[in-house]
């Protein structure tokens, strides 16, 4: 089923600004919440929805994103592969990331704590960083989408501990201070009486357990560095500047945390013949003058290989003949763009005595004589021309 527009979701139009939007996040997340909706599918559906609607207009680079290229531009095309504009696959993630934003209405949701990493039962668990590389792609793989293996140095959970930081990934203990809560509760007198805090546990930092006996090979931490070969699908329209989310493929969180995302930016490397202008590609045609005069044919490069166009007696200089659908195909898979050839005439600098003789003959020839027509001149002609 496709999605629908995230605004749409959220209830405000694209001119919103940011606090709109959490207000609107607010409404609909306390609308649909788990805890006013026990056992309700539809409703926690909606409570994701409207949280991946924030998630993504509430950050103003992937807003922009959004607005550009629409649910595409957050997960690259329907079956680019492997790329996520965020969305959360439980409750647990959007109370972790958004927690805050309810402002003590409900608290929380099944002992899950909004703020800081994701949370278990209480306890902390850290989120690894994101991992940003750029990708360089020439207009053939711009055109036709390309996979690509890029190896890339990251944090990965050690193997020694299996990532849980403790020698033989078993020697910790509970933590004293909050007995494995991950929490720590406190009660503060005020004038309007009781006030009571929870927070995550200073000693363990949220965790619930201390390591008794570190491992050796990543020093506690449950993470090493090492470099990885990572296979992405970069779909077939994407432009300089854009970027892709690979979900899960960043830096491993600490200690058995979830892992941070890979983002890949696209640069474009310059074609040595076509110009990229949009979803259409540019094309200059040097002719010579009796070529552009007699009429000639002219082989034209494409992304598909090289075509012959006819060029017919007498086109003028800075004519623009069309090739449709030669062009790039549109990120959101709304058709694809076109070839546009611009003619231009090259001048000889240097003539042989002979070439000038002919060409002194020829310029009191009458069909050399005068110039374009007032038609000929008006603009509304040159645009007629232009989209021929």
């Amino acid at each position: 089923m496709a999605k629908r527009d995230y605004y749409e979701v959220l209830g405000v139009g694209k001119s919103a600004s940011a606090e709109e939007i959490k207000k609107a996040y607010r409404k609909k997340a306390i609308q649909y919440h788990p805890d006013k909706n026990p056992d309700d599918k539809e409703a926690e559906e909606k409570f994701k929805e409207a949280a991946e609607a924030y998630e993504v207009l509430s950050n103003p680079e992937k807003k922009q994103r959004y607005d550009q290229f629409g649910h595409a531009g957050m997960s690259g095309a329907a079956g680019g592969g492997g790329f996520s504009g965020g969305g959360f696959s439980d409750i647990e993630d959007i109370f972790s990331a958004f927690g805050d934003i309810f402002g003590g209405h409900f608290g929380g949701f099944g002992g899950f704590s909004g703020g800081g990493g994701r949370s278990r039962g209480g306890r902390r668990v850290s989120r690894g960083s994101d991992l940003r590389v750029k990708v360089r792609l020439n207009l053939q793989e711009i055109v036709n989408g390309v996979e690509k293996k890029i190896k890339v140095k990251k944090y990965v959970a050690c193997q020694h501990c299996s990532g849980t930081g403790a020698k033989n990934g078993s020697s910790y203990s509970t933590c004293g201070t909050c007995g494995g809560a991950g929490q720590v509760t406190r009660v503060q007198n005020t004038l309007l009486g009781q006030m009571q805090t929870t927070s995550a546990c200073p000693t363990c930092q949220g965790e619930g357990k201390m390591i008794t006996d570190k491992c050796n090979h990543c020093a506690g931490e449950g993470v090493v560095r090492e470099e990885e070969v990572i296979n992405i699908k970069i779909p077939a329209g994407v432009g300089e500047g854009m970027q892709l989310n690979v979900s899960g493929k960043g830096n491993t969180g600490r200690r058995g945390g979830i892992n941070g995302d890979l983002l890949v930016v696209i640069t474009e490397a310059e074609d040595e013949e076509l110009v990229r202008d949009g979803n259409n590609l540019i094309y200059n045609l040097f002719l010579s003058f009796p070529e552009i005069t007699l009429g000639t044919t002219a082989e034209i490069p494409t992304v598909d290989g090289k075509v012959k166009v006819k060029i017919e007696p007498g086109t003028q200089p800075e004519k623009i003949l069309r090739l449709r659908g030669k062009g790039i195909p549109d990120v959101n898979g709304y058709g694809r763009g076109d070839l546009l050839v611009r003619v231009h005439v090259w001048i000889p600098k240097k003539l042989s005595n002979e070439e000038k003789r002919a060409l002194e003959k020829l310029q009191d020839s009458p069909g050399f004589q005068g110039g374009p027509s007032a038609q000929e001149r008006s603009f509304f002609q040159k645009m007629k021309d232009m989209f021929e």
